[in-house]
């Protein structure tokens, strides 16, 4: 039984906490600054819950003694501060983080760490990473290497085509931080917003446009191997637009807490979504040049009698199945581990990776195999 400490007590941290009580192998302390949104949260044998200010390190080195491992579900903000007290307690570290900048904190701390520190566990990054490695190690060669993914609403009914899915801070962030891209075999920075193309999937048009933070550290591990490296995010045509207009024309990407209260205030949040994975190689196998593609669309769906979002099973797959894999010793036990490390075949058979799969999801009755 390994003691675990899960920061945040949202939608995704109760969808963690949901997914690990529900094996038996895990006891899991939840917290939160906030006890109303630790009131949410079922009582279980296997789930303590406790009330937590990430933001100060004392209580956090505290939460952290005897732990086996540290899994933060909290704004990207407070990343580097939970990594941090971390290093210092010697504790396994996992988070859900798309920032650049506190990846890079990150792998700073990891360096002689006695415990692994895996950051972008999620979605994009994280999963996201672990397929395009995978397509990619297929290759003699590489040539091009595209991701693309889009967490969106079944059924946009506003102008922005987007109801909210995820964290508001998170959408805003990659929306204004420089995105990493390989270009003509060279690594640079382009802006977000831009680049925009557009796509059909099973007859559903979208697009899709640069936003930061999805490629996760695959830039520099595939550095001097291919030709063009970009990650986008998919959204239905229209919403990069009105995006561009609200963060630069009217200068709220300078007021990130007035769009975030104004986004909250008018966007609904939708349990009736789907992700959209779409990832595309070309490169040279055998003389000849060749593309192979991965497409995959998850939907939120009821089980148990609760209803989980798509993104809440990706996210929440995710970071549960790189813990399994770090707890059964077939992950580095020290040091950065990068999510190109995670072997995908290891992933997707793992009992928490196989939702991505479109096998049943079913967090109340999933246990370990002998």
């Amino acid at each position: 039984m390994r003691d675990i400490l899960l920061l945040g007590g949202g939608k995704i941290g109760e969808t963690i906490c949901d997914l690990l009580k529900g094996t038996g192998d895990y006891r899991v302390t939840v917290a939160d600054r906030s006890a109303e949104a630790l009131d949410w949260l079922p009582d279980h044998p296997r789930v303590a819950t406790r009330v937590l200010d990430a933001a100060d390190p004392a209580a956090l080195a505290e939460a952290m003694q005897g732990k086996f491992a540290v899994m933060s579900a909290l704004p990207f903000h407070l990343t580097v501060g939970v990594a941090e007290a971390a290093r210092a307690s010697g504790t396994h570290y996992l988070d859900l983080t798309e920032d650049v900048a506190s990846t890079r904190r990150v792998k700073e701390l990891a360096d002689g760490a006695p415990c692994a520190f895996v950051p972008q566990c999620g979605l994009a990054p994280g999963f996201i990473s672990i397929v395009a490695y995978d397509v990619a190690s297929r290759f003699d060669s590489l040539d091009t290497v595209r991701m693309r993914v889009g967490a969106l609403p079944k059924y946009p009914s506003n102008a922005l085509n987007y109801n909210l899915t995820w964290s508001t801070e998170g959408v805003i962030n990659e929306y204004l931080e420089p995105c990493e891209a390989i270009v003509e075999g060279r690594l640079v920075s382009v802006p977000p917003l831009e680049e925009r193309e557009e796509f059909s999937l099973d007859g559903v048009l979208y697009e899709a446009f640069n936003t930061s933070g999805g490629l996760g550290t695959l830039c520099e591990t595939l550095a001097g191997k291919v030709r063009t490296l970009n990650y986008r995010s998919v959204r239905y045509p229209g919403h990069r637009d009105i995006m561009k207009a609200l963060l630069h024309d009217l200068r709220l990407g300078s007021r990130r807490e007035l769009l975030k209260d104004i986004l909250e205030h008018s966007l609904p949040a939708t349990m009736q979504d789907v992700v959209l994975i779409f990832v595309t190689v070309t490169g040279m196998k055998r003389g000849r040049l060749l593309q192979e593609t991965y497409a995959n669309k998850i939907y939120g769906r009821e089980t148990g009698g609760k209803h989980y979002s798509a993104i809440q099973i990706t996210t929440a797959s995710g970071i549960c199945a790189v813990l399994d894999l770090l707890s059964e010793g077939r992950l580095p036990q020290q040091g950065f581990v990068r999510q190109e490390d995670v072997p995908f075949n290891d992933f997707i058979t793992n009992r928490f990776g196989r939702n991505y799969a479109g096998e049943d999801f079913a967090p109340q009755t999933i246990s370990r195999a002998a």
